[in-house]
């Protein structure tokens, strides 16, 4: 089928990203959010960061024309009818199994019998809310990476349920997007959560058994594997209580050490510690421009 209009459930930091991304693209788009103070939130990011782009075209190749045109295929609403002629719905609301199956549910009796429902989810089970639709052969994940306006890798996971014409579908609708696609499977963590989280995960034990102090371990895998950034600077980053969640998810997929969330990690999460956005995590950002390590 083809793709011409986009709903985008949840207007936060991913769906907003999701929803610009979709509308440089060329695509007209729905987003929905429960309350009208939500979008205005969400549109005026999303307004900033293409007039952010705007301002060095010749990198980004948005024009202020065309950031006026991308806004201006982005509408916004808080009734769900307003999605009944998407042809892919993509979810990025929060990370509640039961909230997503009873939205979905719900859509499912609005929005065109053939559109792709697909989830921002990268740990719930695909399969699990598809379930309760009755279009699993047309649910599939589609896990963008935060920025989603400057992160080049969207995965695309298949269920056992989901045919071969929606999963194709939704991996060129993420090559449309400018975005790097690869094909994974609904297995919670899908391909870069799998391989991350136990990274992160056993720099946190790393920590606590004394091998290295957060700057010195921080710098031995920037400057040892060429890592962009630390494995706590990136803890930081992608926020401790959201890492502290995926971990207890994985855990209960594979039950598995490695998935596990180490003792200082869990600490750090019931004092309110979740990192940049707090400001405080493994390190304080009191001064943003110069974090200072945390010693627990």
């Amino acid at each position: 089928m083809t793709i011409k209009k986009v709903g985008v459930l949840g207007c936060g930091l991913m769906g907003s990203g999701i929803a610009q991304v979709s509308a440089v693209a060329g695509y007209d788009v729905t987003v929905l959010e429960q309350e009208q103070k939500f979008l205005d939130k969400g549109f005026a990011g999303i307004e900033k960061s293409l007039a952010k782009f705007a301002e060095k075209p010749e990198k980004s190749g948005i024009t202020q024309e065309k950031a006026k045109e991308a806004r201006a295929r982005i509408k916004g609403t808080i009734s769900q009818k307003d999605l009944a002629d998407c042809d892919i719905i993509v979810e990025a609301i929060i990370e509640n199994v039961e909230l997503k199956k009873k939205t979905f549910s719900e859509l499912d009796a609005i929005v065109k019998k053939e559109a792709i429902f697909a989830s921002n989810t990268s740990s719930i089970s695909i399969t699990e809310v598809a379930a309760a639709t009755k279009r699993p052969d047309r649910f599939v994940g589609l896990h963008f990476f935060n920025p989603v306006p400057l992160m080049k890798l969207v995965e695309v996971a298949r269920t056992i349920a989901t045919s071969d014409a929606a999963f194709e579908t939704a991996y060129e609708f993420g090559k449309s997007l400018g975005k790097v696609p690869v094909r994974t499977s609904d297995k919670t963590g899908f391909i870069v959560n799998r391989l991350l989280v136990p990274y992160l995960l056993d720099a946190i034990r790393a920590y606590e058994e004394g091998v290295g102090s957060i700057p010195d371990i921080d710098n031995g895998m920037k400057l040892g594997c060429g890592y962009p950034m630390g494995p706590f600077t990136l803890l930081d980053f992608v926020g401790l209580d959201t890492t502290y969640y995926i971990s207890h998810v994985m855990f209960d997929e594979f039950r598995e050490r490695r998935f596990a969330s180490p003792p200082l990690l869990k600490r750090l999460v019931m004092a309110g510690w979740y990192g940049r956005k707090t400001g405080k995590g493994f390190y304080d950002y009191a001064d943003p421009n110069n974090p200072v390590p945390g010693q627990f």
